[in-house]
């Protein structure tokens, strides 16, 4: 018989955190989730804790972020944060400012989305930005740190991004021919990425590990 855990997710409104949330609150080794975000998700469960949270002062919140399994999936585009500013502040502030505070919580391991490509000597400042915050929570006290890279994400977003649509509907059909090394550019079903959280959450690996998205599909797949 497993122990159960304790679950802690942000940005459970989103592409991949809906999917992570769902699995999280099916699974019986988790005994509680507790979902932190600006707005409440429209599920109601018996394992779901909702904190509606100011991501700008998060730490007032610390008394509430205790868990096992930390997942962040929080992330936005710099069209829709609109400026260079804001996006920074989601994808790093919000992120390593979450990292920080369950880490005092004794959280065991933090497991986040990245993005393909994620580099701080990038000289672009999406993939800079993304390689930064990936070096802030490895040097954070978690047991484990667990990166996931996808590439192009694909699913049902409730807000519109035209241009990652029209880069799906462009990758989708070229998917068949990417195969050996091309094969981590292949386009990525969200609820596999979200899959392959979950699944590497309950394995419980210490250290940082990086899964780049072909490695994210294999994991995906063993469900």
């Amino acid at each position: 018989m497993h122990k159960t855990r304790n679950a802690l997710i942000a940005g459970a409104t989103g592409l991949v955190g809906s999917h992570c949330l769902r699995l999280l609150l099916d699974n019986d080794r988790y005994s509680q989730v507790i979902s932190v975000g600006r707005r409440e998700v429209p599920i109601i469960h018996p394992k779901l804790d909702q904190q509606i949270v100011d991501f700008d002062n998060l730490k007032k919140y610390s008394a509430n972020l205790a868990a096992d399994d930390v997942f962040c999936c929080l992330g936005t585009t710099i069209k829709k944060a609109g400026s260079k500013e804001s996006f920074y502040k989601v994808d790093y502030t919000y992120v390593v400012e979450l990292a920080k505070l369950t880490a005092a919580k004794n959280a065991s391991q933090f497991l986040v989305v990245s993005a393909m490509g994620a580099d701080e000597s990038s000289l672009f400042f999406y993939n800079k930005v993304k390689g930064q915050m990936e070096r802030a929570v490895q040097d954070m006290e978690f047991r484990g740190v667990q990166i996931f890279r996808p590439s192009l994400l694909l699913g049902e977003r409730d807000e519109e991004r035209t241009g990652e649509e029209v880069a799906a509907k462009i990758m989708q059909p070229l998917s068949k021919l990417m195969i050996g090394p091309l094969s981590k550019y292949k386009p990525i079903e969200a609820e596999d990425v979200a899959k392959a959280m979950v699944q590497t959450a309950l394995q419980n690996k210490g250290g940082n590990h990086i899964y780049p998205s072909d490695k994210i599909a294999r994991i995906a797949a063993k469900l």
